[in-house]
């Protein structure tokens, strides 16, 4: 696959380089040293100039597509998306569509299944002037607007599909209209939207609720937020350019906290405890075990940081649990390290292991590799 460039490593292509250096948007994506622009634990896509340039985790050597179809599988499984057929999220399908076209689609395809039931309606209250009684007469309200006018003014429940959930799906919409040439699924979307007030949405003060009867719009409403989310326009000077990106330290944090829960339904993930002026929130917490992942580059124990060494002793004091497990990405060789912190009584075992990713098989198939590795390492 062309124009593919790997975490860590330099971006060669120099009108490229030159339009990161210039768009402060892709600052912290990218790493400039000196001369040289490396890429940051950042991946995803960056469409520049109409080319798509791919930023992959290197976790198969030497296979682009393997990378690429392995990172779809992690944001499947972490972000809950499910595809009817297997390859619309393969690499394959991403030489004809990119990376988040193909989610946009699979977006639209998703909610129109829904709408085609049915569109969500519940009751907002509303106030409004009308020349007969409905509902509750104000009577404030119609000293001040109604002293010498024939009307009514009321407050009632109206069943409506203008709610907030389809006010989110409607701005959502054409938001992601400007990230497509094929428009039609989204068109079909809105049509069915025609009753519902376009709103600004700040994603960041969404106050929606799901219940018995919304509840199969969840999964559109999930893939909406991660790409209103991780979607970033770049337009400027004329020219169209995105990003759709994503950190790997949160993807490999989440996608093993995920598959450890699915082993072990009592592991409490993120757990904060306060401790003191000390706030601690490991990842994954068993059993009188912790796991806290890494995703970092680990070829031997001589690459294990100070720092992580420390955190790890916080966890085993405070929490009083037995062992430690630091869990990393493999990256060259395989690393299985016992260490003991501390003495005496104040003494945590700690054991760094690595997590092989790769596996060459479909989806459902990888799931189970990678649980079964995992679940060894545990």
């Amino acid at each position: 696959m062309s124009n593919t460039i790997y975490e860590y490593e330099e971006v060669t292509n120099n009108d490229l380089k030159d339009h990161i250096i210039n768009t402060s948007e892709l600052h912290k994506y990218f790493k400039l040293e000196w001369r040289t622009l490396k890429a940051r634990q950042y991946c995803g896509i960056l469409n520049f100039n109409g080319i798509d340039f791919y930023l992959l985790p290197k976790i198969a050597n030497h296979n682009d597509d393997q990378n690429l179809n392995i990172f779809i599988y992690m944001l499947k499984y972490v972000y809950n998306i499910k595809l009817e057929n297997e390859n619309i999220g393969s690499s394959q399908n991403i030489k004809t569509k990119n990376l988040l076209e193909m989610f946009i689609q699979l977006f639209a395809h998703t909610l129109l299944i829904e709408l085609k039931k049915g569109i969500y309606k519940e009751y907002i209250t509303e106030q409004d002037n009308l020349t007969t009684l409905k509902g509750k007469y104000l009577i404030n309200e119609n000293i001040k607007h109604n002293f010498t006018k024939n009307k009514i003014y009321c407050e009632f429940d109206e069943f409506s599909a203008n709610n907030s959930l389809n006010q989110f799906f409607l701005y959502t919409i054409k938001y992601l209209q400007k990230f497509v040439k094929e428009k039609k699924l989204l068109k079909q979307c809105e049509l069915i939207f025609d009753e519902v007030e376009n709103l600004t949405i700040d994603i960041n003060k969404l106050n929606i609720h799901f219940n018995r009867l919304n509840q199969r719009f969840k999964t559109s409403y999930e893939v909406a937020l991660l790409l209103l989310q991780r979607s970033i326009p770049l337009f400027s000077q004329g020219k169209k350019s995105f990003a759709f990106l994503f950190d790997m330290n949160i993807l490999f944090e989440k996608f093993i906290a995920k598959v450890v829960k699915s082993i072990d339904l009592k592991a409490k993930i993120q757990n904060k405890k306060n401790c003191g002026d000390l706030i601690l929130k490991p990842d994954i917490i068993l059993d009188n075990l912790i796991i806290d992942t890494k995703y970092k580059k680990l070829k031997s124990i001589d690459d294990i940081k100070q720092s992580d060494k420390l955190q790890a002793f916080a966890y085993g004091i405070n929490y009083r649990v037995d062992k430690i497990i630091l869990l990393y990405p493999k990256h060259l060789d395989e690393v299985d390290e016992n260490l003991v912190l501390g003495e005496n009584e104040r003494k945590v075992s700690l054991k760094i292991k690595s997590v092989n990713l790769n596996y060459n098989g479909i989806y459902l198939d990888y799931l189970k590799e990678i649980k079964q590795r995992v679940e060894m390492k545990i």
